[in-house]
C-alpha cells in the first residue's frame, strides 16, 4: 500500500474526539458546549481540550455568552473546517478503495 496515502492524514481531525466534534459541527451546525459533551460522551475537560486544538486550527469557532447568569458556550465549524473535513474523508475513501482493490 502507498505509505503516501497516509502522510497525507490530517492529524488535527484524525483523533477519535475531534473527528466526533467535526462531524457533528459540519452535519448538525452549530452545538453547544453540553450537547457536544453528551452526545460524544466526553469529559467536560477532555471536550475542552479538543475543542482548543479545532480552534487554534481555524477548523471551529467558539462563542462563549451569557443566558442570563450562566455562562453559555456555542461551538460552530468555520468555513475552512468544513473543507477540511471533506479533505479528510476523501482521503479516507482513497485509502478504503486502495485497501479493497489490494484484498481482491
Amino acid at each position: 500500500m502507498d505509505k503516501g496515502l497516509f502522510s497525507t492524514i490530517d492529524e488535527t481531525i484524525h483523533a477519535k474526539a475531534r473527528l466526533g466534534i467535526m462531524t457533528l459541527l459540519v452535519t448538525q451546525g452549530e452545538l453547544d458546549f453540553t450537547q457536544l459533551k453528551q452526545k460524544l460522551g466526553l469529559s467536560d475537560g477532555n471536550l475542552s481540550a479538543h475543542s482548543r486544538i479545532l480552534e487554534e486550527a481555524g477548523y471551529i469557532a467558539i462563542h462563549k455568552t451569557f443566558l442570563g447568569r450562566r455562562p453559555k458556550t456555542v461551538l460552530v465549524g468555520t468555513p475552512e473546517g468544513r473543507e477540511a473535513f471533506l479533505a479528510y474523508l476523501n482521503q479516507l475513501e482513497s485509502i478504503l478503495k486502495v485497501a479493497k482493490t489490494q484484498s481482491d
